[in-house]
């Protein structure tokens, strides 16, 4: 054979085995993106974050305290894993107060690095909001304060440490904020904390050994995918119910990944809230998708001596064919067993109405704003903590519009405010969408358009947040920065970030 001709055959056979080998690769990249933990056997008891305690001043304001601290949790038999809690060794208790009280929290950090509490779904003034510019050093506290005015909602806490929110949330640092007012008081609804009203905060996490596996997989752009789910730090849960209507409020305290909820055997439930509080009436689903720092409430009717485990299935609205398998888009989990008792307690039918979302609707907006969604930054622009993007003016109503420009899965989160979504790609939002918001999932080539009212207090010089709540994304700069002003005013200079160092 001809020394040229042994060339191009060698080279051609060079072509077929690195073509085959790229493609082998491509093909086992495909094949393990995909997770799959059903038909998990459901074997330790779920954990229920206990209430917080509180103490009441003379003045009528409820304190609180919650310690930042480090610890060991022993998630798996024998193997204690490096945690962060509140109060504890992991996560922390559930706070609950009422509309029109007054209260406060005494947050102390006994980290070996400085972190933040941000009051996810609250309304309160911006320096109580626990953002990247109130950070709390090691050895410090905090004691912010403020008047709870919003509506009875399932909402939570957890650090927002500009460019580590990720890592202090794997770590543990979550819990519930609970909101009760008059008018869910007198509703014919499971209330009973623990028993038939349960607290079902869903993460997912993978081991390395011991500790928690912080790294993220080729090619998962929207962040940390684990390969197994918890609820309240419990590994395979179970919980006994005693009751035929059973509530849970459903929290994704994820850092990247996206939940499609329902049944395994695809019975109904009835949605009754959303982020921001109860929904106008109950309405009839068999799915809900919540994306990181969504919330949902949800109540199943439960049959004697029976099972229902509750499922995340998969979910192709991530984009594109690559984005969903890489994204966790195809994954599968088994999340919660519902154990029903022989005999249960007979519970009342659910109310035919139930909130009133103090929302607008957009008809009295005085302005509109866009904001496009890129891993880039929001707007072309990454987050600059001295810098303020946008001023709006206390009392007024705003149509802001907001799109997916690369493809990516992200969502939007607005601090301070619910919303309501007005447009999902120009059509009316689904029924998981029509409450209050203020978190939505922006998929690939998705546009929502949000109705939101300001209604302060003012502060021209210290901005709330608005950002990507897909962690990863967020401490890679997808945030910005908003602050209220009174009419006629104007946005002040931004203090620079510090840390507390006492009340």
């Amino acid at each position: 054979m001809p020394p040229l001709r042994r060339v191009l055959v060698a080279l051609s056979v060079a072509a077929v085995v690195l073509g085959l080998a790229l493609g082998g690769g491509a093909l086992w990249l495909y094949s393990d993106a995909k997770v799959s933990t059903a038909g998990t056997e459901f074997t330790r008891e779920l954990a229920v974050p206990p209430l917080a305690p509180s103490t009441v001043r003379s003045d009528g304001t409820r304190v609180f305290d919650l310690t930042m601290q480090a610890g060991h949790k022993e998630f798996r038999a024998g193997a204690k894993t490096p945690t962060w809690g509140f109060n504890g060794d992991h996560l922390g208790p559930t706070l609950r107060a009422k509309r029109g009280e007054k209260v406060q929290v005494l947050v102390s950090n006994t980290l070996d690095e400085a972190s933040t509490v941000h009051w996810h779904g609250m309304h309160l003034p911006a320096r109580m909001d626990g953002g990247p510019h109130q950070m709390v050093a090691p050895g410090a506290s905090w004691a912010p304060h403020w008047t709870v005015d919003q509506p009875a909602a399932t909402l939570w806490y957890h650090p927002h440490p500009h460019g580590r929110t990720e890592r202090h949330v794997q770590r543990g640092l979550a819990g519930m904020f609970l909101l009760d007012d008059e008018r869910s008081a007198k509703l014919p609804l499971p209330r009973r904390y623990g028993i038939d009203d349960l607290p079902v905060v869903v993460q997912d996490v993978t081991f390395d050994g011991v500790h928690f596996d912080h790294g993220r997989k080729l090619m998962a752009t929207s962040g940390f995918l684990g390969d197994r789910t918890m609820v309240n730090g419990t590994l395979a849960p179970y919980k006994v119910v005693k009751d035929e209507l059973v509530r849970l409020r459903l929290l994704n305290a994820s850092t990247a990944r996206v939940y499609d909820f329902g049944f395994t055997d695809d019975r109904r439930f009835s949605l009754i809230g959303t982020d921001g509080g109860l929904t106008e009436q109950p309405v009839a689903m068999d799915r809900v998708q919540l994306s990181p720092g969504e919330r949902a409430e949800i109540v199943v009717r439960m049959q004697p001596g029976e099972r229902a485990v509750l499922r995340s299935f998969p979910q192709k609205n991530y984009g594109d064919f690559w984005q969903t398998r890489f994204n966790g888009g195809d994954d599968t989990f088994d999340v919660l067993e519902l154990r029903a008792a022989d005999t249960l307690r007979p519970s009342p039918e659910l109310p035919a109405a139930l909130g009133q979302p103090e929302l607008p609707d957009g008809s009295d907006s005085v302005r509109s704003r866009f904001f496009g969604l890129q891993m880039s930054g929001i707007n072309g622009k990454a987050m600059a903590t001295d810098r303020i993007d946008e001023t709006v003016t206390r009392g007024t109503s705003e149509i802001w519009t907001v799109r997916n420009q690369d493809g990516v899965p992200h969502n939007f989160h607005v601090h301070d405010v619910q919303f309501r979504v007005l447009e999902v790609d120009g059509r009316e939002p689904p029924p998981e969408l029509r409450g209050a918001k203020d978190t939505v999932f922006v998929p690939g080539g998705r546009t929502v358009k949000l109705a939101l009212r300001f209604t302060g207090p003012a502060d021209p010089d210290t901005p709330y947040m608005y950002h990507c709540h897909l962690l990863y994304h967020e401490d890679g700069g997808m945030m910005g920065q908003f602050v209220v002003v009174e009419e006629g005013g104007q946005a002040g200079k931004v203090r620079t970030p510090h840390s507390h160092t006492g009340h």
